[in-house]
């Protein structure tokens, strides 16, 4: 059975990259964000099993929404994409209780394997 993915990312590009990237695997993308507040609205509606998550977005930002998220969904399993790979951000982003990060711009391989840790603790 797949897996269920919600990618939040303003940018189209990496929207479609991440489609090219889990064609034929056993993720299917069920809902493309473009910003938090429609990541939050959406979430309910699709139960992903897992939510990709942009830090930088308009509106609300990654690591809110991504609070918000696991306010209301404790067992929510969010994985940060994004090119702010500083020290504090990754750490705050641990605090807030994401299950992994991953640094733009990435590899298939990379996502594949950080998507694929996310479920080892189930």
């Amino acid at each position: 059975m797949s897996k269920r993915v919600m990618v939040v990312d303003d940018s189209r590009i990496v929207q479609l990259q991440l489609k090219k990237i889990l064609a034929d695997t056993e993720y299917q993308i069920v809902a493309f964000c473009q910003s938090g507040e429609e990541a939050l609205e959406k979430y309910s509606e699709v139960q992903p099993d897992l939510v990709t998550m942009d830090i930088l977005m308009p509106g609300i930002d990654g690591l809110e929404t991504a609070r918000q998220l696991l306010k209301s969904y404790p067992n929510a399993r969010i994985l940060m994409v994004s090119s702010l790979a500083y020290d504090d951000t990754i750490n705050e982003a641990n605090d807030v209780g994401v299950k992994g990060f991953v640094y733009k711009p990435f590899e298939r391989s990379q996502i594949l394997e950080s998507m694929s840790n996310v479920f080892r603790d189930v």
